[in-house]
Formats: C-alpha cells, structure tokens, sequence
C-alpha cells in the first residue's frame, strides 16, 4: 500500500466548493478528511467521524455499566475469588478469568493485580496467573458482542432502565444495570455498523482495511495503536467486528489486527505501575511480556505457514456447518481471539517461573521497605469499587493495630522512662496522621455509582472508625507527651499510683486486642464486650480517683505528680470510649 498524502480540507476542489453550495446546509458536513491511495480515494466526513465515536462512546459506557451492575451483584464474590487464590497457577488463571468476565475488562483486572502486588496482597508468581486469566476473560465481550443481538438493544435499555430507576430492591436494580449497559452497548454496536457501511463502497478503503491481511506487521500495529488510542481491547475489538459484519475488512484482515488489540492493551497495566514499588512494576511488565511474546510467536506462524489464516477459517466454517450454524466471520473472529488466548495461556502456564525470571531481569533490584502511607490500598483497586471497598478492613485493622502498638510502647515507657519509646510512640504518631489522611481521601475517591448499598455503608462506617482509631492514637501520644512532662518535673508516681496506672493499661490493651479483633472479624459479641468493658473502665477511673484524691489529702504524693497521674487516667478512660464508639459503629451498621 503507497500512502501520497493526507489533506485536512479541500476546499481547492471546485466540484467540491459547488457541492457544499448546493447540498450542505451545515458547514461540519463538508469538512472532509480525504485519504488518497495508489488505487483511487474515500472521504470521511466529520459527521461520520463523530458517528463512529458517538457509537464507540456508547459501547464503552454500555460495557462499563454492565460491568459495573455486575459488579455489585457479585461484589463480596469478587472479594471471595481474590482470597482464593494460592500458589497454585491454575487457581489464578481461573480467578483471572472470573473477574474480568464479571468487571468486562481485562485493563481494569490488570490495574487491580498491579495495585495488590503494591500492596503486598498478592505476590508476583500470583499475579501473573491472574494476567493469564485476565486475558482468557476479556473474550467474553468478543463472544457476546459477535451474537445478532443488536435489535434487542432497544428492548434492554427499555427494560433495564425502569428496572433501574422504579425498582426498590438492590439485586433487581443491578440486574437493571445490567441490561441498561447491555442495551446501550448493541445500540453503540450497531450505530458504529451502519456509519460503516459506506466505506464498503469505498475500494480505496477496503483494498487498505484488506492490506493488512497480506501485511501481517502492519495491521499488528494498526490494532496496537487502536487500542492505545482507546485505552480499552473490548472497545477495538468492538470497532473490529464492526468493520468485519458490513464487510470492510474480511477475516484474513482480521487476525493480524486482532493480534495487536493484545500488545495495545498492555499499556494501561504499564501506566498504572508508575510510582509503584519494583514488584508491582514486574506485574505489569509480565503482562507486557506475556502478551507481546504470544502476539509475536502468532505473527512468526502467520508469515511461516503459507495462508495460514485461511487455515482457520476452514477450520471454524467446518465447525459451524458441523454444528448445524451459519457460517458467519463475526463469529470466526470471536473465537479466534478465544482459541488465541486460552491457547497462549496454556502454552505460557507451565513457564510462570520463567516468566518471573525474565521480569526480575527487566526490572532488577530490591525495595526498601516502605512503613509509611498505605500498605492494603492503591488507587489503581479504584477500578473495582467493590474491590476497594472491602480491602478498607485490612488498612483500617492496620491502622489499629499501629495505635495499640502506640499505647503498649506508652505503657512500657511509663514503667522504664525509655525514650526511645518515646520517639517511637511520635513517629507513629506522624503515621497514623498520614494513614488517616489518606484513607479519608481514597474513601472520597471509591466512585459511589460502582458501589451497592451495602457497600455504600460499610465505607460511611469505616469514616467513622477511621476518626476514633485516630483518637487513640492522639492519646498515645498525649501519654507520651505526660510522661515526658514527669521526667522533666522531677516527680515520680506513688507505689499505688504505679500499680493503678499499670494495671489500666493491662485492662485498655485487651480492649484494644478485642477492637483489633472485631474490626478483623467482624464479630459482634466482641461489640457487646467492649461496650460494657468501657462502662467498667469508666467505674474504675472514679475509683482511682477517689483513691488518689484520699493519697494527696495524706500527703502520700507530690501534687505535680498528681496532675499527670489524673490526666493519664482520662487519656486511657478517653481510649476505652473510642472502642465503645467502634463497637457502637458496627452494631449500628449490622
């Protein structure tokens, strides 16, 4: 194919100028993209090019609805499918497959897998099973999208949308969603089919849509940049089948573009992996690395075997008739694109360690351990709502777990007067101020319309417990802060008043052992427990009151003392009512 020139507007065209007089009433209309090649030219219209992105607007949105609607059905599922996974391979590869066929994106699952190798939820010989699956999953769209189904559009989007709106109960408004975004998706298909159709006039166009499937490279790399461009393989895939049912482009065209919609989808995984540590780095080049190799070995076969896409066409037109089907090149390419990625992963499955290897090469060196800022959470699980919203638990318990640290080094200070605990006990201070603030604004991130009504709740409750664990660890810090004060004074508590204070601690340190424990396990019998065990401390403070108030009276100890004696009482008082408030937190939302 010999490429002469591109002109933006031709308004030189005399014919042209006469027909824009004579015929447009709008000036876009003839504003004319006009592609010469070496056997004649086609125009392109700016009314069809936003056509043809108004309908691919639609099938993304139409795929992200339902995505989304079955998102929420299967939200605590998603999570479930994740905790699943083991050392085993297979176990990932099927997880892989499952939640990229419920989210209907391969990008979005590879996003997800970069973000919990960041997190540390997922090591990497995991992650690259999950990759596998992913992109055994993302045929899904293919597969449905290649079904007649487009005059069913209207009905969905009629059904789906008073299921959605009028609908009071949560499942029948996702089912809703879903046909809504199933609808809106074929409606996009088939506004995308008939801005096409007249390009099948064009025989500039289809001798170079049909290049391609003598050029091999060169469709590889029309369906790689496509697919950057849209940041989405189901929506190339999409403009491919497109092309392919008002025939534009046959299914020898096909394959070699095909082929680079699997290389183009691997950029967003490498986007998402900036700024992240070296293993989640290694996640995304092990997608990169595991497409582009399958992508190139299908390409070398391509050029080695003589018509070897024509090959699989008889082999999937003798399926067909086998079947009792029509013969239909839709089809061919939806499975073709399935056979090609189960047929990859199978091939790749058994070289995981390899493929770590190679990683590890690409991405060499070691991370230094990072303690500050968010270990469970990355903004890229943002792409999964539900996802997001059910890893809170481990950053929230995290966080807790800090702020009892925090109490217990305080405890220990107050028996040794270390103070090096004490500096400890202000660094993680500095955390938990850090964690708080970035939970709180990841919390405001998680895209409410991506979420069910459960989970809706559950983050309102997590704000709640976010500020009351922040508390605790203020007053640690505050401890920290009155034990230094009695160092620098001189002073030092009485026989009694130490046993008192230590004996609090014990008692405020189980609470928080069973705080950490509910926030775990969400069981709330522990909520119960905590409830009356803050009343208790509430009764025992008044009595060490009264019993400190009858120690000063006789002189037994140092008044300046007696001030930070009181104060660390209500600080450990103030900390079982943080626990009070939690377990209060997770009754009310049960």
């Amino acid at each position: 194919m010999r490429f002469t020139y591109i002109s933006i507007i031709n308004f030189i065209n005399l014919r042209g100028i006469r027909h824009f007089l004579s015929k447009n009433k709008y000036v876009w209309d003839f504003f004319i993209f006009d592609f010469i090649f070496g056997k004649g030219r086609f125009c392109l219209s700016l009314e069809m090019i936003f056509s043809l992105l108004g309908g691919l607007g639609l099938f993304i949105y139409g795929m992200k609805q339902m995505g989304d609607g079955l998102q929420k059905s299967a939200g605590s599922k998603l999570k479930r499918l994740i905790e699943m996974l083991t050392t085993n391979r297979v176990a990932g590869v099927l997880v892989g497959t499952g939640v990229t066929a419920i989210i209907q994106s391969s990008s979005a699952t590879t996003v997800m897998v970069v973000g919990f190798v960041n997190a540390g939820l997922m090591t990497l010989k995991q992650s690259i099973g999950v990759i596998i699956g992913a992109n055994i999953g993302t045929t899904i769209t293919a597969q449905l999208i290649s079904f007649k189904l487009s005059h069913y559009s209207l009905h969905a989007i009629a059904i789906g949308s008073v299921l959605y709106l009028f609908s009071k109960k949560d499942r029948t408004k996702h089912l809703g969603q879903v046909l809504l975004g199933f609808g809106i998706l074929f409606l996009g298909m088939t506004i995308m089919k008939d801005t096409m159709k007249p390009l099948r006039d064009s025989e500039a166009f289809v001798h170079a849509m049909r290049t391609f499937g003598k050029s091999p490279i060169l469709g590889v790399l029309v369906g790689t940049i496509m697919t950057v461009m849209v940041q989405s393989s189901s929506a190339s895939i999409g403009i491919l089948i497109s092309l392919l049912s008002v025939g534009v482009i046959d299914y020898h065209a096909a394959v070699p573009i095909l082929l680079g919609d699997n290389i183009g989808t691997t950029i967003t995984a490498i986007l998402s992996s900036i700024g992240t540590n070296r293993n989640a780095k290694r996640a995304a080049a092990a997608h990169t690395v595991f497409n582009v190799i399958g992508s190139l070995v299908f390409l070398t076969v391509l050029y080695i075997i003589p018509n070897f896409t024509g090959v699989l066409e008889t082999f999937f037109t003798n399926r067909a008739l086998s079947a009792g089907h029509e013969v239909n090149s839709v089809r061919m390419i939806a499975n073709t694109h399935s056979a090609f990625n189960i047929i990859n992963a199978l091939i790749w499955l058994p070289f995981v360690p390899f493929i770590v290897k190679l990683v590890n090469y690409i991405v060499p060196g070691e991370d230094e351990d990072i303690k500050r800022g968010l270990s469970y959470l990355d903004e890229r699980m943002l792409e999964t709502p539900s996802v997001a919203a059910q890893q809170l638990k481990h950053e929230v318990a995290r966080m807790l777990e800090i702020s009892s640290d925090m109490v217990s080094d305080a405890k220990e200070a107050f028996k040794t007067e270390n103070k090096d605990l004490i500096k400890s006990i202000q660094k993680k201070e500095e955390i938990i101020n850090e964690l708080e603030e970035e939970l709180l604004v990841f919390l405001t991130k998680i895209p409410q319309a991506g979420l069910s009504e459960e989970d809706i709740k559950m983050i309102d409750m997590y704000f709640i417990i976010i500020d009351a664990i922040e508390s605790v660890a203020d007053d640690a810090d505050s401890l920290a802060k009155l034990l230094i004060e009695l160092s620098e004074s001189k002073n030092e508590f009485s026989k009694d008043a130490q046993d008192s204070v230590e004996n609090i601690f014990d008692i405020i340190l189980e609470i928080l052992e069973k705080t950490y424990k509910l926030v775990d396990v969400e069981n709330l019998s522990l909520a119960t427990e905590l409830i009356k065990s803050e009343q208790y401390v509430d009764d025992l403070q008044l009595q060490y009151r009264e019993e400190h108030m009858k120690r000063l009276s006789k002189g037994s100890c140092v008044p300046g003392a007696a001030i930070i004696y009181l104060e660390t009482l209500e600080k450990l008082e103030h900390i079982s009512d943080q626990s009070a408030d939690i377990a209060h937190t997770y009754i009310e939302n049960k």
